[in-house]
């Protein structure tokens, strides 16, 4: 694993919104994609923040309020990514390690983490499910060959 990059194994493809995106919207994108977090980026690509399905969720008004549904979802329309994103979310480069990228999330306590060049722009992103499958298809394949080997009549 130490030498297996993020490069090799990040996300390059990334579903991103902007500050500006209505969080409905957002939403909405994360349920159609199945996936847990977009990068923010503004107009030049550049990373601003991170937005997490947690992020929305909590944005979401408790089932105690007093609000009408129409009242309800007129607020929550007008909330743009903006306001509830993490802005200059920590980062890692295309350079970094496997270990070095696990170890960031371990740290963090994070599942992802978007991947920026050294001008700040959008890469990709590397998540847990990243590294599992590179554990899985790559790590784990050679510790089965080598107990092959070992197994095998001399």
């Amino acid at each position: 694993m130490k030498h297996e990059f993020v490069r090799d194994w990040m996300t390059r493809d990334v579903i991103t919104v902007t500050p500006e995106t209505p969080l409905p919207e957002a939403h909405q994108i994360m349920m159609n994609e199945e996936i847990r977090r977009l990068p923010v980026v503004d107009e030049a690509g550049k990373l601003v923040g991170i937005v997490t399905l947690g992020d929305v969720r909590g944005a979401q008004p408790s089932p105690a309020t007093s609000l009408s549904i129409w009242e309800l979802n007129y607020l929550l329309s007008s909330l743009k990514v903006s306001e509830i994103m993490t802005p200059d979310p920590i980062t890692l480069s295309c350079e970094a390690t496997i270990g070095e990228a696990a170890r960031a999330m371990l740290e963090t306590r994070v599942s992802g983490l978007p991947v920026v060049d050294d001008q700040g722009n959008l890469q990709g992103i590397i998540t847990e499910s990243d590294i599992f499958s590179m554990v899985v298809l790559h790590e784990w394949s050679d510790i089965e060959e080598e107990d092959e080997e070992e197994l095998e009549p001399a």
